[in-house]
């Protein structure tokens, strides 16, 4: 997959005078958008803030009649980013980070935040009700400043509907992802079947980042960092339970999201899906079903029984949370 991306900072008369060039070749913008419009050559999109995003096989063929893209900062020398050194156990993650859960030989090179890579990020699974999503993105260094322009940042920052306009935003500059849903029939076979809720986490991690690189071949990212949710020695075990191991320049953080836009941009993806999974669900059944694990979980899972019978609750909830035994005062 080779698909390359430009931004120019532009005058805003200028961004007019594109509007005009290409009122032809013009398609529905994105919100926060001037204009947006597909030539042979690329994606064209300007924001209001005078960026402008130049993104396909051969961008440089409309950017150059506009601009010249500025050059980004040296990068530090120093080992590749995203490359750790396993060779000294004593190595220290990001300063500020806690060394019980960041010290490890796993913590990713502070380099690979400001380089092409691979965040990987899941929703859901401290929710009762709901589907564990997880999305793995694949964001070039080029990009960055289109994503913050988008407003990406930790998902936990936002709101649910300025999440799932950010999500919209990043399909229109079709950013690489992979996303696997795993609805809660499955969760509660695997639950059953003595998968730990980190195990089913590993894997959906571990297959939705193998599709992403199949996807973006023969691009190479500097390096991959997944969003810790357990410590890498077990997500390691458990994916030796199946047969699989850790892909390359593989690095776990947590709170990655504030540190890395992939991660961030993975965060609100797989936010997105999630409450998408939760529209359904509530209308499947009949009235709003609430996030999270609180007393309304307890009292809407009694609802949910009462109209529709126990055996609703595989379908629409983690069976084993102590919700389940809370909801039946409600039944």
């Amino acid at each position: 997959m080779n698909v390359g991306q430009i931004v120019l900072q532009l005058p805003l008369d200028t961004i007019q005078q594109m509007k005009a060039t290409y009122s032809r070749a013009e398609k529905p913008a994105p919100p926060g958008a001037i204009f947006s419009a597909k030539t042979p050559s690329c994606s064209i999109t300007a924001y209001k803030s005078g960026k402008v995003l130049f993104q396909g096989k051969s961008p440089e063929t409309e950017a150059d009649k506009w601009g010249s893209a500025p050059s980004g900062p040296k990068k530090p020398p120093g080992p590749k980013a995203g490359v750790k050194d396993h060779t000294h156990p004593g190595h220290k993650g990001p300063a500020g980070l806690k060394p019980s859960v960041n010290d490890h030989r796993y913590a990713p090179a502070p380099a690979l935040f400001t380089s092409s890579h691979i965040g990987s990020d899941e929703a859901g699974t401290g929710d009762f009700f709901g589907p564990i999503t997880v999305a793995s993105v694949y964001v070039d260094q080029s990009q960055f400043a289109l994503l913050k322009e988008l407003g990406v940042k930790d998902s936990k920052l936002l709101k649910d509907d300025a999440i799932q306009r950010i999500a919209k935003d990043l399909m229109q500059v079709e950013l690489p992802y992979s996303l696997l849903v795993m609805r809660n029939e499955r969760y509660n076979q695997l639950q059953q079947r003595g998968w730990s809720q980190g195990k089913m986490k590993t894997m959906l991690h571990h297959h939705a980042i193998q599709k992403l690189l199949a996807k973006i071949d023969p691009t190479k990212p500097d390096g991959i960092l997944i969003d810790q949710f357990q410590l890498p020695s077990t997500y390691i075990k458990h994916l030796a339970t199946e047969g699989e191991k850790l892909q390359q320049n593989v690095s776990f953080m947590t709170k990655a999201e504030s540190h890395s836009l992939a991660v961030a941009a993975a965060s609100i993806i797989s936010r997105a899906s999630f409450v998408r999974e939760m529209d359904k669900l509530s209308k499947q059944a009949g009235f709003t079903i609430p996030k999270g694990a609180s007393a309304a979980v307890d009292q809407a899972a009694g609802r949910l029984i009462r109209t529709h019978g126990r055996q609703a609750l595989p379908v629409f909830t983690k069976m084993h949370f102590a919700n389940s035994a809370k909801a039946e005062k409600f039944v």
